[in-house]
């Protein structure tokens, strides 16, 4: 591990607004922000900038930023730190294990942007979008909770919609091309990182947001079956 990596490591085990895989903090973020204000999840954070920029957007909801990736969390930790954005947390943990660390209905919302699409079909099931990985999601959020997805992968934006479709959830906003829509909302304005980096090199940005059933169902073998079927190169 580089130098600069290990740094960071260690400087944020001092930050106020870092926890890193704590113990007993289901049900006691609101006890942690000092309100009862809404939660809102930023998955696969990265460097965290949904997390600030939506923690300034919204000063009366409370934002935490989940990655594994400490070196990375830091630069968004550090920068809501010296903002002194009160209104926003980074929790380092695995999304696999999200339900260890929010209790039934805690949060109200969660954005996953610009996520890895793992963009086989052999690694379907590690998409943030894939089936099981909603169940775990459905655990903690409340009933009609959005989930927003911003990517610049047409194939994770194809892969979604598929779902959404599949499991019969409520489509609640679409958008093939962001920034070619006539408007947009301040908080699809917040670019991240990897957003610029354009990796998929598809010169668009795609954004789904939808909301969750009462209950999930079991598709997860139709699904693995309709992306079997498909010809190759129209795998998602």
């Amino acid at each position: 591990m580089g130098q600069k990596k290990l740094l960071r490591f260690n400087q944020i085990k001092s930050f106020s607004n870092v926890l890193e895989y704590p113990k007993g903090m289901a049900g006691k973020w609101n006890e942690f922000f000092g309100n009862n204000n809404d939660i809102v999840l930023e998955l696969a954070c990265g460097r965290g900038e949904y997390t600030v920029g939506l923690s300034a957007l919204h000063p009366n909801k409370n934002f935490i930023g989940i990655d594994v990736k400490g070196n990375r969390m830091y630069m968004g930790a550090k920068k809501a730190l010296d903002a002194n954005q009160k209104n926003a947390a980074f929790l380092r943990t695995q999304i696999e294990m999200i339900t260890e660390y929010f209790t039934p209905g805690e949060v109200s919302e969660m954005w996953i942007t610009f996520p890895d699409p793992q963009v086989r079909t052999s690694k379907a099931k590690k998409r943030l979008t894939h089936p099981r990985f909603l169940k775990l999601y459905h655990k903690i959020l409340k009933p009609k909770g959005v989930i927003h997805l911003k990517t610049d992968s047409p194939d994770l934006f194809n892969f979604t919609k598929l779902v959404i479709n599949l499991l019969g959830l409520a489509l609640v906003s679409a958008s093939e091309d962001v920034y070619g829509q006539p408007s947009i909302s301040p908080e699809l304005k917040i670019k991240t990182h990897y957003e610029g980096l354009d990796i998929a090199n598809s010169k668009k940005i795609f954004y789904l947001c939808f909301q969750l059933p009462d209950q999930i169902p079991d598709k997860e073998n139709e699904l693995k079956m309709i992306l079997q079927s498909l010809p190759s190169n129209e795998k998602a």
